[in-house]
């Protein structure tokens, strides 16, 4: 009775054993996460600076555009000039087209981490449930453990009563 006994015990503490180790595994993913989270919360906020600087640069782009068109709608009257002020347009155009790409580019990019963000946080909710559980079932092994070491000190003190 007492081999019965002796087994349960060790069995429950391999069982608590088994529940710590998971439980720090699942603390250790869930620090693994958290770091994650921040990182991407870093390239977040810097691909806001670069989309901010964008278009900063977009807007300057557009007024130069719309002087050199100004300009142009003025009428100049030597060839040459407007020529230079065409050719000045062409490259603002292009280098409007390459912002707005840039943009475009920097916003994907960011709805991107915002889509992996919001992954990484169901993750980290979903491991901490598993946290949570696995909390819940090492409070319920440790409340066996002690109820069958109770009954064993019991058992014990019987026998030596006898």
């Amino acid at each position: 009775m007492t081999d019965r006994i002796r087994e349960k015990m060790n069995q429950l503490r391999i069982e608590a054993d088994t529940a710590v180790t998971r439980a720090e595994a699942a603390e250790e993913k869930n620090k693994k996460y958290e770091q994650q989270l921040l990182e991407k919360d870093h390239e977040i906020t810097s691909l806001q600076v670069k989309l901010e600087h964008l278009d900063g640069e977009l807007a300057k782009a557009e007024a130069i555009i719309a002087e050199s068109k100004a300009d142009r709608d003025a009428g100049e009257t030597s060839k040459m000039t407007n020529e230079g002020l065409t050719r000045k347009i062409q490259l603002l155009e292009e280098e409007l087209d390459a912002a707005e790409k840039n943009v475009k580019e920097t916003v994907e990019k960011l709805r991107q981490v915002d889509v992996k963000a919001e992954h990484f946080e169901r993750q980290v909710q979903r491991v901490e449930q598993e946290r949570d559980q696995w909390e819940k079932k090492y409070e319920d092994a440790q409340t066996k453990y002690r109820e069958s070491k109770a009954e064993l000190d019991e058992l014990v003190a019987t026998m030596e009563g006898l």
